[in-house]
């Protein structure tokens, strides 16, 4: 299996009073991961990357407030907005058999049950219940299919393959059966 030591759980959205903090929203808002870690590593908007020791965290009503080792001025911290922040895997407990990181469902090929491409894994949404994989391919529209059994029957992160069933309604869409009625 093919994955990066690190895991994108979300992003610093901005600076937050005048002693450092930032609002960090996370991909999964029912996630209490952040509360976890005592270390996080930033992609700067630059690209640079710079691991960054977790002083304080704070739950607030749509993001997390976080206070950084070394960063103790709003200055510094509106330097950090826009960053993405990952996590150590080796700092996260292991899901359970059947469970998955979000983050290692992107790049996976999805296919549907005949073995037929339909795009590429590319966002995981987490706005309902379940989170939404955004499938995309060039030359046709996207697909958010609900990450539940019903639509999503294997995954195979080890094969970077993903095997969909899309919902009803979708499924005549670019297919040219006459059967579109």
């Amino acid at each position: 299996m093919n994955t990066s030591p690190c895991l994108e759980l979300g992003y610093v959205a901005r600076a937050h009073g005048l002693k450092g903090e930032v609002a960090v929203r996370s991909f999964d808002p029912a996630s209490e991961t952040m509360s976890t870690l005592d270390r996080v590593r930033l992609r700067l908007r630059s690209g640079e990357e710079r691991e960054m020791v977790v002083e304080s965290y704070r739950p607030a009503n749509k993001e997390d407030l976080l206070g950084f080792e070394g960063v103790h001025t709003r200055a510094a911290a509106e330097a950090l907005v826009g960053s993405k922040v990952l996590v150590y895997r080796e700092d996260l407990e292991p899901p359970e058999e059947g469970e998955f990181f979000q983050g290692d469902l992107v790049g996976l090929v999805a296919v549907d049950e005949q073995g037929a491409a339909l795009g590429t894994v590319e966002e995981v949404w987490a706005t309902g219940e379940v989170p939404n994989l955004v499938i995309r391919t060039p030359g046709r529209p996207e697909l958010v299919v609900p990450f539940a059994d019903e639509f999503v029957p294997s995954v195979d992160i080890a094969a970077g393959r993903i095997v969909i069933r899309p919902p009803e309604y979708l499924e005549v869409e670019g297919r040219d059966d006459g059967d579109a009625g």
